[in-house]
């Protein structure tokens, strides 16, 4: 169970690769999360991020997940559920994809489709109804400003961060009330791996600011994140600028 603060006492990240969710699981750590599982593609990075983690967690495993295999999502993450409580899901697997490439290869833009959505559908849905059998819990949920609106430079990646982003806010009014809080974390540009080489926009976070935030989020039990906060507004006037306009822009 949660404590006193929100904080989770066991997690599950599935993408447990992810800077960003790294960089959330150290922080609670910190603050009191004694059970943590990374589930991803098995790989060297995988188990160097959890031999990483078990210097400072009380337990931490690996599972083997494929957000490519929704057909598997069931059996692999119900055993990780049948083996205790979870606290909190945060679900941090996606990829950007090359706009360019893609454009011209639309079988990689589906893979950016499949991977970002509909893996994230099948994952959300069977997190979902564990945390739900089990009363209680937190399913975290990583979007994108990039999803607010589509933009010239990225609107295959912003097309599926859109459609998650939807389903996600959806997924927690059908269990308002079941004691299962959904959070959506729309974070802007994020100096990681994933970016780099990119050029970086106004409004540049960090992994660690996207931690921070999320801990936050959890204490008031948010419903939606931004980071940083000033992106709010930002992307309220982007919403409703004509697309005339937003075509002239540097986005």
């Amino acid at each position: 169970m949660k404590d006193a603060f929100g904080i989770p006492q066991s997690l599950l990240v599935l993408g447990g690769t992810s800077e960003i969710a790294l960089a959330t699981v150290r922080r609670l750590v910190v603050r009191g999360t004694r059970t943590v599982w990374l589930a991803g593609r098995p790989s060297p990075g995988l188990e160097s991020a959890a031999t990483e983690l078990r210097a400072l967690a009380g337990e931490v495993r690996t599972v083997a997940f494929d957000a490519l295999d929704p057909e598997s999502h069931e059996a692999v993450l119900g055993k990780v559920f049948a083996e205790g409580d979870i606290d909190m899901v945060l679900l941090a697997f996606g990829i950007l994809g090359d706009q360019a490439h893609d454009e011209r290869e639309p079988v990689a833009a589906v893979r950016v489709a499949q991977t970002n959505y509909t893996g994230a559908v099948s994952a959300g849905l069977v997190s979902a109804r564990a945390l739900q059998s089990q009363g209680h819990g937190s399913l975290v949920v990583l979007s994108s400003v990039a999803g607010e609106r589509a933009r010239r430079g990225n609107f295959i990646y912003g097309s599926s961060k859109a459609g998650l982003d939807v389903f996600a806010q959806g997924l927690g009014d059908a269990l308002h009330g079941t004691g299962v809080h959904v959070m959506v974390v729309r974070p802007g540009f994020v100096r990681s791996r994933m970016t780099a080489g990119l050029a970086e926009t106004p409004l540049t976070t960090t992994p660690e600011a996207v931690a921070t935030a999320i801990e936050l989020g959890l204490r008031r039990r948010s419903e939606t994140v931004w980071v940083p906060g000033a992106l709010r507004v930002v992307m309220s006037a982007v919403r409703h600028l004509p697309r005339a306009v937003v075509r002239r822009l540097p986005l």
